[in-house]
């Protein structure tokens, strides 16, 4: 491969713009002829979003899981106390909106949703945060934390809120439990391969959620700890972990390309969605992403400061406001969650809207940021 067509491999899959490729084409496609887009569609939800889907959370977890080790942005509780904080705002403030917006104009089947827009599209938000600040600027790395912290919280609310089927807390228990002491086995056994853990305790645990009634797509979530790892954390998405020998980020590196075309399947399967099916769900997302997620940022970031908590030096009001509408890009996990919430109908199709039109987002942090004009600190 040419060094131009290297460079521009690099950018669509740092990017995730596979995944934006799928949603055009489904959106296209389904606003142009949606019974056969159904037809070429309908098989593909089980194996993308139940099974694709988790080599994606996994990845997440990684990041989550490496940030709170020694030298982590989240090992030490008085650097993590920001993004943390910022976090849980930008959670916590969208859905109350959310709610209170269905509660109050209804229909009442629509709160079932609310953590849709709690989420952050970490690939998209970097994207439009790279794009708006300097290199080198604080607000970069702030909101990647912030949208690792935002995944970790996503992933209890999905396992916790929204089981897939009937709970079988004793299949959940003891398919689990095998899959945790095969875990434990492999690591003191000194298992230097990766593959023994996805096929092995990670195999378990998919079932685990999938008899348990949970989703199955979360499955290595508590896996990936179990994998040898490095002893530090050498930084966000340092280029040094692609020389790391230790399965878990061989792990990464093994996955980082087909995920991105599990995204690109992920963008098809899920986001074909008339534009005729715009309606109260749509605007419910939307309110709560593009209102909640600043206000809930700069919130919560506000009382942090109350019980010692500090934003990196050189990340001002009006970048902390910028760095918090590019957050409100939902896309991928909103998506997610959307269905997770919903079976096949109208609210489904409403709030896929919000979560793909979320995309608004971007060109109103890039007028903000003309606005407050970030510099280099």
């Amino acid at each position: 491969m040419t060094d131009v067509g290297s460079r521009l491999a690099r950018i669509v899959f740092e990017n995730s713009l596979l995944l934006l490729a799928g949603t055009v084409v489904a959106v296209l496609w389904a606003n142009v002829d949606l019974s056969s887009y159904d037809a070429v569609a309908h098989p593909l939800p089980f194996w993308v979003n139940d099974v694709g889907m988790v080599f994606f959370f996994a990845l997440a977890t990684k990041e989550v899981f490496e940030a709170t080790l020694p030298g982590g942005p989240l090992a030490s509780p008085r650097r993590a106390v920001s993004p943390l904080a910022a976090a849980v705002g930008g959670m916590a403030v969208p859905a109350l909106i959310y709610v209170s917006l269905a509660s109050t104009f209804g229909p009442a089947d629509l709160i079932r949703g609310w953590a849709i827009p709690c989420a952050t599209d970490i690939a998209f938000s970097a994207m439009i945060a790279r794009a708006i600040f300097p290199s080198g600027h604080p607000a970069i790395p702030f909101l990647l934390l912030l949208a690792i912290a935002d995944d970790a919280l996503g992933l209890l609310i999905l396992a916790i809120f929204y089981p897939s089927g009937t709970l079988a807390p004793g299949s959940l228990a003891v398919l689990m439990a095998a899959a945790i002491v095969l875990a434990v086995w492999l690591r003191r056994r000194g298992t230097r391969t990766f593959w023994p853990y996805v096929l092995g305790p990670g195999a378990l645990s998919w079932a685990a959620l999938y008899f348990g009634g949970f989703h199955p797509a979360l499955a290595l979530v508590p896996i990936v700890p179990f994998m040898p790892h490095s002893p530090r954390d050498l930084g966000l998405f340092d280029p040094r972990e692609e020389q790391q020998p230790d399965p878990l980020n061989r792990f990464e590196h093994w996955w980082a390309t087909p995920v991105q075309f599990v995204l690109l399947l992920f963008g098809f399967a899920n986001a074909g969605v008339p534009f005729a099916q715009i309606g109260a769900g749509t605007y419910y997302v939307l309110a709560a992403l593009l209102v909640g997620k600043p206000l809930g940022i700069l919130l919560f970031s506000g009382a942090a400061r109350l019980v010692g908590g500090r934003l990196p030096p050189g990340l001002q009001l009006g970048d902390l406001l910028t760095l918090g509408i590019a957050a409100s890009i939902g896309f991928t996990v909103s998506l997610f969650f959307a269905t997770a919430a919903f079976p096949a109908g109208t609210a489904l199709a409403e709030t896929k809207m919000g979560a793909l039109l979320s995309f608004v987002a971007a060109p109103l942090a890039l007028v903000v940021a003309t606005i407050a004009r970030p510099r280099t600190p």
